[in-house]
C-alpha cells in the first residue's frame, strides 16, 4: 500500500532554488547571453540603445524598454521586461528619467549597469520661482519644471559622447573577450559625434537671433552648448500644461527676442505649441528630443535626426 506523504513548504523551496540553478546552468553566464554567446544587452530608451549597438556591435543583442512611438518618461515596465533586466548581461539607462525603470534596476541585481547620468555632468537648467522655471543671465533652458536635473544629456553631442566611453567601459567588463572590439567600435562612435559638434558649431555660428521656442525644455545642454536660448512652454515634462502666466510671457520675448518659429515634437501632443504659433502669427516646426524614433522621425538614426535639426534651428535662427 503506498502512502502519499505532504510535501514539506521546505522541500518545495528547495525544489524550486535547484529548477532555477539548473535553468541557469544550462545557458551561458546564467542567461546572460544568447544561443549564439552574443552578450545580453537591456537599454532603457532609444538613445541608450543607439549607444549599446554602436558600441556593442555584432557582439550584442539589444532589446530597447520604451517601444517606438511611446514617450519615455511614461513608461511603465511589464513582469516580462522587469525579468528581463535581471537576466541582462549589461544594462544602459538613464538614471532620473523613467522612475519605473530606475525602481526596475535597482532590484535587479545586474552587476554590469551604465548609467548615462553618473557618465557624464547633470545641471539644472534654472531655478523654480513662483512655480516657474527661471535662469539668470543668456545661453540657458528657461521652463516651468519641476526643478532637479536636466536629463536630455543626448542632445549635446559632446557629453553623448562622454556616455559612450562610459558605455563602452561597462561592456568589456561584462564581455572582456570583445574589449578591443568594444574600444574600436567606441573610437569611431566619438569621432562621428566630434563631427557633429563640429557641425552644429560651424552652422549656428552666424544667425540673426539666439532665442527658439520648444514644446518642453529638453535642448539645455544643446542650447548651452551653442550660445542659444531655449524657452519651453512647458517643462521637463512634454505633457504638463502650461499657466496662463507662461503663455504671456512667451508672447512677449517671442517679440523681443525676433523669434520665427515654435517647435513642436514627434511623440508629444502638439496642439499647444501650434496654438501658440497661430496667436502669434509663427511658423511652426519639428525640433525632435530623440526620444524615440517612429515613422515620423526626420531621419532614421540620432545623426540623422540630430543632424535635421539644426537644419530646422539654422532656418528658425536666420543661419540660412
Amino acid at each position: 500500500m503506498n502512502i502519499r506523504r505532504p510535501i514539506s513548504t521546505a522541500t518545495l523551496a528547495g525544489v524550486s532554488v535547484l529548477g532555477l540553478l539548473a535553468l541557469s546552468a544550462c545557458s551561458p553566464s546564467g542567461g546572460a547571453r544568447t544561443e549564439d554567446g552574443k552578450l545580453k544587452v537591456t537599454a532603457s530608451f532609444y538613445p541608450m540603445e543607439f549607444l549599446a549597438r554602436q558600441v556593442g556591435g555584432k557582439h550584442v543583442e539589444v532589446t530597447d524598454l520604451t517601444k517606438p512611438g511611446v514617450e519615455p518618461h511614461d513608461l511603465e515596465l511589464s513582469p516580462k521586461q522587469t525579468a528581463q533586466l535581471g537576466e541582462s548581461g549589461a544594462i544602459v539607462y538613464l538614471k532620473g528619467l523613467q522612475p519605473a525603470v530606475d525602481d526596475a534596476v535597482e532590484q535587479s541585481g545586474a552587476k554590469n549597469v551604465a548609467d548615462a547620468a553618473s557618465l557624464t555632468s547633470l545641471e539644472e537648467h534654472g531655478t523654480e520661482v513662483d512655480g516657474h522655471h527661471h535662469t539668470t543671465g543668456d545661453n540657458h533652458s528657461h521652463s516651468e519644471s519641476e526643478g532637479g536635473k536636466d536629463p536630455h544629456i543626448w542632445l549635446d553631442p559632446v557629453k553623448y559622447a562622454e556616455v559612450a566611453k562610459g558605455v563602452n567601459k561597462t561592456l568589456a567588463k561584462a564581455d572582456p573577450k570583445h574589449k578591443a572590439d568594444y574600444q574600436k567600435n567606441t573610437d569611431a562612435l566619438v569621432e562621428k559625434l566630434d563631427g557633429l559638434n563640429t557641425e552644429f558649431k560651424d552652422g549656428l555660428k552666424k544667425r540673426k537671433s539666439d532665442t527658439f521656442l520648444t514644446t518642453h525644455a529638453a535642448f539645455g545642454y544643446l542650447a548651452e552648448r551653442y550660445g542659444l536660448t531655449e524657452e519651453a512652454i512647458s517643462g521637463l515634462d512634454p505633457e504638463s500644461e502650461p499657466s496662463a502666466k507662461r503663455i504671456r510671457d512667451l508672447h512677449t520675448l517671442a517679440k523681443d527676442h525676433h523669434v520665427s518659429t515654435v517647435f513642436f515634437e514627434t511623440i508629444a501632443n502638439p496642439a499647444t505649441a501650434k496654438a501658440l504659433a497661430g496667436d502669434l502669427h509663427l511658423k511652426t516646426d519639428v525640433l525632435d528630443p530623440l526620444e524615440g524614433i517612429n515613422a515620423k522621425s526626420r531621419g532614421k538614426d540620432y545623426f540623422g535626426v540630430q543632424r535635421a535639426n539644426l537644419a530646422a534651428l539654422q532656418k528658425a535662427l536666420g543661419s540660412k
